[in-house]
């Protein structure tokens, strides 16, 4: 049964699909990626068509569909089961949080994964459990670089509401030496959304680290703020 809805979804997406935006979608990461070549809200609305058909079966059911689909290492599928997840949202449970670090740890292979699971079905998770924070700061310390960047972008949209300013900054501070950009650019991220709300407490933040925090992640943190407060974040 399982295998029938993820064939039917995968030969919609071939169809969809063009060589252009196929390889095109490689610049966009330094790891190879599989993917066939369908534009971001093609895929979006592909996958929406096909959760209606499956919208009444059981949340455990749908996770094994969204595992299925993470299985296939494509892009696509893996972007269709991510918004599956969070469509659930309205019934999630402390018990999904392992099914979630279990896609994380296994299958997250890129940005674009990591970020579509984390911002939308880890970030609302952990808003409606905030007692998982201390298992995004476990994710901080994995030797796994997509959960550490994960263990930043899970926090973008609560950060954006002004909440879990003191977590955010603890899982920046175990991230702030990370040598991978993917890591400086996920928390330097994390920095940005926050200094929305908390302006001048990730101003302080950023010029006590300043010596010791890679460049790359110090210019995603100022981004949104005002010219003469980047202007000296930036002195050396």
């Amino acid at each position: 049964m399982h295998g029938n809805i993820i064939h039917r979804i995968t030969e919609t997406l071939i169809s969809n699909s063009n060589e252009k935006t196929r390889s095109s979608s490689q610049h966009f990461f330094k790891e190879p990626i599989q993917c066939h070549g369908v534009k971001t809200a093609v895929t979006e609305k592909i996958g929406m068509e096909y959760y209606r058909q499956i919208k009444d079966k059981s949340k455990g059911e749908i996770f094994e569909l969204c595992e299925a689909l993470w299985q296939t290492g494509y892009l696509e599928e893996s972007g269709i089961a991510c918004n599956w997840s969070y469509c659930l949202h309205k019934d999630y449970e402390p018990d999904d949080f392992k099914t979630f670090e279990k896609w994380v740890d296994q299958y997250v292979t890129n940005w674009a994964t990591c970020d579509t699971l984390c911002n939308h079905t880890v970030g609302k998770f952990v808003e409606m459990y905030p007692e998982y924070l201390a298992e995004l700061k476990k994710w901080a310390r994995s030797e796994n670089l997509w959960m550490k960047r994960a263990a930043a972008v899970s926090l973008i949209i609560p950060a954006r509401h002004g909440n879990f300013l003191e977590d955010i900054l603890e899982i920046t501070d175990i991230l702030l030496l990370d040598k991978d950009d993917m890591v400086q650019k996920g928390y330097g991220w994390l920095l940005k959304a926050a200094s929305q709300a908390h302006q001048q407490v990730i101003f302080n933040y950023v010029v006590a680290k300043k010596a010791v925090m890679p460049r790359t992640a110090l210019r995603y943190a100022i981004e949104k703020m005002p010219v003469e407060l980047r202007a000296q974040a930036m002195v050396r």
